[in-house]
């Protein structure tokens, strides 16, 4: 399934772009046959969203490119540690890291002027995936409207634990929500979705903000319940969980986690078609389609043309969000 219309009206994909996008298709007629194990180095802890889907995807991509992709978790500076380490790579393939729109906030906050997304190869663009707020199931809440209704008794004192620091994606959305309501919570960082759900469930903060991916156990498990999803329609998943919009929470439904594939500066373009065709392919194997729809996440087909389109207007919606939010300033 590729990507919404409605996203790509958002993107704003020129016709220059995919006449390149053909002649890059074109001349990597070729299939992607690495000469050495390929890394894939992540910036989260093993057990979340992005580990998942990493995992998941190299198990299918192993017998398609004829090596193995070894996933190495490299957390820490939001992501700074791991962008450094695909930065100074050889641009040969061997060395690819798996980003987020958490890579584009940094880009913009706290690691600017350290990373640029001009330091790196876009590759290939392979989910989206709306954000989702949860309490643990026993908890009084039960909607947005509730815990609106409980931070304006409480005034700021909701704790709403998240992945990555101030300007990350997930607290961008809680922030978005924070206009549109009238309130305030308190930001609690993590470097993990597990290490949030597990703060939920132990009663360390109030609600966890998260992709469906990891925490889907536990709503299976009846441990957790969700209060809305930040999307334009519900998971088909947990269909009832309302969206923020059903709930009279005007937010910007464009603002969705994404999952893709970039490498150090300087890779071929052949190559990286090459990659962005082999990883397509693996995500349209039956184990990868029986995840991706479990996890409740949309698939894109966009390669290196298109993901570094996506990623230039992407970086420009991130920069509004925060600017609006008084995180950066003009």
């Amino acid at each position: 399934m590729a990507i919404s219309n409605l996203k790509k009206i958002m993107l704003g994909l020129t016709c220059a772009a995919t006449l390149a996008l053909g002649v890059a298709q074109g001349a990597a007629a070729e299939d992607w046959a690495p000469e050495g194990p390929v890394e894939f180095v992540l910036h989260t802890k093993p057990g979340g969203g992005v580990d998942v889907y990493a995992r998941t995807l190299a198990k299918e991509l192993e017998p398609i490119i004829g090596q193995t992709v070894v996933i190495v978790n490299t957390p820490g500076g939001g992501g700074a540690t791991q962008m450094a380490k695909v930065r100074t790579a050889k641009p040969d393939g061997l060395t690819l890291g798996v980003n987020t729109v958490t890579h584009f906030t940094g880009m913009l906050t706290n690691l600017r002027g350290t990373f640029s997304p001009d330091d790196f190869e876009w590759i290939a663009l392979s989910q989206i995936d709306p954000i989702l707020f949860f309490v643990a199931k026993d908890a009084e809440m039960n909607s947005i409207t509730d815990l609106v209704e409980l931070a304006k008794t409480k005034g700021g004192e909701i704790n709403i634990g998240g992945f990555g620091p101030v300007g990350s994606m997930q607290n961008i959305g809680m922030t978005m929500l924070e206009e549109s309501a009238g309130v305030k919570f308190n930001w609690v960082a993590f470097e993990s979705t597990p290490d949030i759900i597990a703060a939920v469930l132990g009663g360390h903060v109030d609600v966890g903000v998260s992709n469906l991916g990891p925490a889907l156990e536990f709503f299976e498990a009846d441990r957790l319940k969700g209060l809305g999803v930040l999307g334009e329609k519900r998971l088909g998943t947990l269909p009832d969980m309302q969206t923020f919009g059903e709930q009279g929470y005007d937010v910007d439904t464009n603002w969705l986690q994404v999952r893709g594939v970039f490498g150090p500066k300087g890779m071929p373009v052949e190559l990286q078609q090459q990659i962005a065709d082999a990883i397509h392919k693996a995500m349209a194997t039956d184990s990868y389609q029986t995840y991706a729809r479990a996890s409740g996440v949309e698939d894109s087909d966009y390669g290196p043309v298109e993901y570094a389109e996506f990623v230039r207007n992407l970086t420009a919606l991130a920069e509004k969000q925060l600017t609006a939010a008084g995180f950066i300033s003009n």
